[in-house]
């Protein structure tokens, strides 16, 4: 009976501790954090397809989606473009031509993100998984790609990024390496990090 005692009053002792560094933290988080984020917002925003879906882009993964037609190993990965460039290149170029149809445009969800980056200024970071450019004509100009960007290429060799606007073929090589190299999607693909 005693040790049983002794234990709940030990477990006790500990829970105070905790509550009270929990208490001193929240009251720091209170006081300060809050105060500073209040007088400085910042703001952090992480976009997906939906954004564009929206604007006629058509995703990846939906029911209708890209991965339908084609399967990821022969599209989007190293080794798919190493066994069959031209599939790759020909699958990429037709989501460019898409992107640059005239009915493509950025739509309000985009536009308005334009604008709070403009209020925020360099307060403000937006970070997207799309390829498209829709972000940037909406007007966001403080934007990271995390799965790249379908308007450049990378040289196989050199990995230097270029614009590219029209469709890439197998035999287009990169001008700026020493050796020739074929152009690859700038884009991250499954099984590279």
């Amino acid at each position: 009976m005693q040790s049983r005692r002794f234990h709940r009053l030990s477990r006790f002792r500990k829970n105070k501790r905790l509550l009270r560094e929990r208490l001193r933290q929240r009251i720091f988080f209170r006081d300060r954090v809050v105060p500073e984020m209040m007088e400085n917002p910042r703001v952090l925003v992480l976009t997906g397809a939906g954004i564009s879906a929206e604007s006629g882009i058509r995703t990846f993964r939906a029911a209708d989606g890209l991965w339908e037609e084609h399967r990821v190993e022969d599209v989007a990965t190293p080794e798919g473009f190493a066994r069959n460039p031209g599939l790759v290149q020909t699958f990429y170029n037709a989501r460019r031509q898409q992107l640059q149809q005239p009915e493509i445009q950025p739509n309000a969800a985009h536009l308005a993100l334009a604008k709070l980056e403009e209020a925020l200024g360099d307060r403000f970071l937006l970070v997207t998984q799309n390829i498209d450019n829709l972000h940037e004509r909406a007007g966001n100009r403080n934007i990271i790609h995390m799965h790249g960007e379908l308007l450049k290429v990378r040289c196989s060799q050199s990995g230097q990024i270029l614009e590219w606007n029209g469709d890439v073929m197998p035999e287009d090589k990169c001008h700026c390496c020493q050796f020739p190299a074929p152009l690859r999607p700038r884009g991250l693909t499954f099984g590279e990090m």
